[in-house]
């Protein structure tokens, strides 16, 4: 289980590194040097945890779930920003209230760059922990923007980078999904009889939601072709 996690971890800082490569160079550097003042503040943290603790930690099942929450939100955000990425190109106006999910990078990097300095810190026993924390982060500083202009570089077109990140994220949420629960059932189905008035009554709801949107819909175009003939009559 903690190797799928650490593979799960993995692709979150590959989602990260996609994402920054929409961004401008001196935008994807301060953030990562966010990111590196992190993980100097993160140390004296780190240094607290044990490898059991850690190993609890990914086993807890409720910590687990909580994860899965935080996944599937940023999954969302993720791919609402793919939807909003597809509709400017298409030549669509972006709507002020879409604008903060060009500004969104990550917020899972922090937990994964902290587990990642754990890692570290226990892979090397007797080294100072402020001496390994410091080329941690000079790392991050370095990598990320340098990761993030590869990214650009190798893959130029937009179009490419916007469907691999969203292909990314899909995977995120579902092995996200699929690890965090630990085998267990959050809600457990109730057995009842199959209730027939309320499946007639739901399939009769959604036949008229039906119905009225796509009368509307040709109404609506009807009246757009009746405004665009008149339009056309009044410039001859």
């Amino acid at each position: 289980m903690e190797l799928i996690i650490q593979i799960l971890m993995l692709f979150i800082l590959i989602n990260c590194i996609l994402k920054l490569s929409f961004w401008k160079l001196w935008q994807a550097a301060i953030f990562s040097l966010i990111c590196a003042v992190f993980i100097i503040w993160a140390c004296q943290f780190a240094i607290l945890q044990s490898k059991t603790q850690i190993v609890d930690y990914l086993k807890n099942t409720k910590i687990m779930q909580d994860a899965a929450v935080l996944i599937t939100i940023e999954s969302a955000i993720c791919f609402a920003f793919c939807f909003a990425a597809l509709r400017e190109m298409f030549g669509k106006k972006t709507k002020r209230w879409i604008q903060p999910l060009y500004w969104y990078p990550s917020l899972l990097i922090f937990p994964v760059m902290f587990y990642l300095l754990t890692q570290i810190i226990f892979a090397m026993p007797g080294t100072d922990f402020t001496t390994i924390s410091y080329l941690l982060a000079g790392g991050v500083l370095v990598g990320l923007p340098a990761l993030s202009y590869l990214v650009r570089y190798l893959y130029p077109e937009k179009e490419l980078r916007l469907e691999v990140y969203f292909l990314v994220s899909l995977f995120v949420c579902i092995i996200g999904l699929i690890t965090t629960v630990n085998g267990n059932v959050t809600y457990a189905a109730v057995e009842e009889p199959v209730n027939i008035k309320a499946l007639v009554l739901s399939f009769i709801l959604f036949a008229g939601a039906f119905l009225i949107g796509f009368l509307w819909n040709k109404v609506k175009w009807i009246f757009r072709q009746k405004k665009e003939l008149k339009n056309k009559n009044q410039l001859k």
